[in-house]
C-alpha cells in the first residue's frame, strides 16, 4: 500500500493542486493530511480545499491542525474522513488520529489541553482491529521529537509522546513545526514529519511486509 502524506498546506490552493499531481504520479492508495489545511480559514474553505483531493477518488484521511476551524471535526465530506478521536482501516493499515495542538502563546483556533489530547487518543484507540500496521496521524509532534522550533524550544505534545511510548504504533505522521522535517524513532515507533506541503515537501510511505519511505532524503 502506498500512502501519500502531507501537512501544513496553510490554505494554498496551488499547493493542493501540486499535491494531487503527487498522488497521481505515485499511484497513492491513501492520502493522509496531518492538519493546517487552511490558514485561519473557514469550514467552507477547508471543505473546498479537501475536495481538490477527493476529486482524485483516492481515500483521504485527515486531522485538523491548530490553524483550522475546530468545527472541521466530525464534518461529513464524501471521500475524506476526519479521524480526530477516531480510527479507520484501509487494506492492512489502521489509521488513528488526533488534531489540534497543545496551548500556544498565540491562541490559534484549534488548541487543546494535554488531557483533551489524551482523551482523543483514547477514543481513537478503542476497538482497534487487528492490522499489520497501526498509523498515528497527529498534527502535533511528540514532545522532544521533531518538535524543536527555530528558537530552540521543544513544543510538542506530552500526551502524544506518552501514547507512543505506551502503545508503540508502527509509525507516526505529524507536522506543525515546519522547521522540524525529518524522521526519528521512539522505541520501535518511527516518527515522521514530512515538512510543510506549502514548501513542496511530502513523503510516500510504502506499507507492505516492511516499511519504506520516499523521497530518499527520508
Amino acid at each position: 500500500m502506498r500512502v501519500l502524506v502531507g501537512t501544513d498546506f496553510h490554505g494554498k490552493q496551488s499547493v493542493f493542486e501540486a499535491f494531487v499531481e503527487k498522488a497521481e504520479e505515485n499511484r497513492a492508495d491513501v492520502i493522509v493530511v496531518c492538519g493546517d489545511i487552511t490558514h485561519f480559514g473557514s469550514l467552507q474553505e477547508a471543505r473546498r480545499l479537501l475536495s481538490l483531493l477527493t476529486d482524485t477518488r483516492i481515500p483521504v484521511v485527515f486531522v485538523p491542525g491548530n490553524c483550522d476551524p475546530p468545527s472541521l471535526v466530525g464534518v461529513d465530506i464524501e471521500g475524506a474522513t476526519c479521524i480526530h478521536g477516531r480510527n479507520v482501516t484501509y487494506y492492512d493499515a489502521t489509521f488513528i488520529g488526533v488534531g489540534a495542538c497543545p496551548p500556544t502563546p498565540f491562541s490559534t483556533p484549534f488548541e487543546m489541553t494535554e488531557d483533551k489530547i489524551t482523551e482523543a487518543l483514547n477514543r481513537a484507540s478503542s476497538n482497534l482491529p487487528l492490522s499489520r500496521w497501526v498509523v498515528l496521524v497527529s498534527h502535533a509532534p511528540p514532545c522532544g521529537t521533531l518538535d524543536k522550533t527555530s528558537f530552540g524550544h521543544h513544543v510538542g505534545s506530552l500526551s502524544v509522546r506518552k501514547y507512543i511510548e505506551e502503545n508503540q504504533p508502527s509509525i507516526v505522521f505529524c507536522g506543525h513545526i515546519h522547521e522540524a522535517r525529518g524522521k526519528e524513532k521512539i522505541g520501535k515507533t518511527l516518527v515522521v514529519n514530512p515538512g510543510p506541503a506549502r514548501h513542496g515537501d511530502y513523503v510516500v510511505a510504502f506499507l507492505d511486509k516492511t516499511l519504506r519511505l520516499e523521497p530518499d532524503t527520508f
